[in-house]
């Protein structure tokens, strides 16, 4: 390089090798890319954790294992593609921790014809809308584990079907089941809080 660039300016591969590289102490090369990351990885883990107050505490320890586990990166995958696997799988291990066993294998027959199980994603449009953001809280809120995680690991994240599968520990076709329960699922409830009349007016 002709010049000294600063972190900002770096790409993800270039920050990573700077921070492998990095003195002890020297944490400038991470802490841009916690900076990068920090705002999608707090959100991801604000829906598939399910609590808001548990969101900060989630995204924290994402970073810290991933600080940790920097040296064993290898750079096959992206860097973005490594950390939310970090992200998923920390998720998923607190939900089991906290409601015990929640994910369950329901493989279920007949579910060859991939027609049926296209229902259009729904959340990943309004996510980002703070005037929806609250519609949006309420309904994932409502949802189980079971539907929202593969839900969100889907439409948030573009994890593979067969990627969730493996995380999950279940069967293909139960997972492309209970995508399409949840899109449905969040569909009728969104469209319900959304359509309601407000009381005392007229639409």
């Amino acid at each position: 390089m002709s010049r000294k660039e600063r972190p900002e300016e770096l790409s993800d591969d270039q920050l990573v090798e700077t921070a492998k590289s990095a003195p002890p102490g020297d944490m400038r090369a991470f802490e841009q890319l916690v900076e990068r990351y920090q705002r999608s990885v707090h959100t991801n883990c604000r829906y598939l954790g399910g609590s808001e107050s548990d969101a900060e505490d989630l995204a924290q320890e994402v970073f810290i294992k991933a600080f940790f586990g920097l040296q064993r990166f290898e750079g096959r995958a992206q860097f973005k593609t490594w950390l939310q696997r970090i992200k998923v799988n920390h998720c998923l291990n607190h939900l089991r921790k906290k409601e015990g066993k929640t994910f369950v294998s329901v493989d279920e027959p007949g579910l060859q014809s991939a027609q049926e199980l296209q229902v259009a994603p729904e959340a990943p449009r309004a996510i980002h809308s703070e005037n929806q953001r609250r519609t949006i809280d309420l309904v994932l809120d409502s949802m189980t584990d079971t539907l929202r995680a593969p839900l969100l690991m889907r439409d948030l994240d573009g994890l593979s079907y067969q990627e969730i599968a493996d995380l999950l520990g279940i069967g293909l076709s139960a997972v492309k089941m209970r995508i399409k329960r949840a899109r449905e699922e969040f569909r009728a409830r969104y469209e319900t809080l959304t359509e309601a009349p407000e009381t005392g007016g007229t639409r």
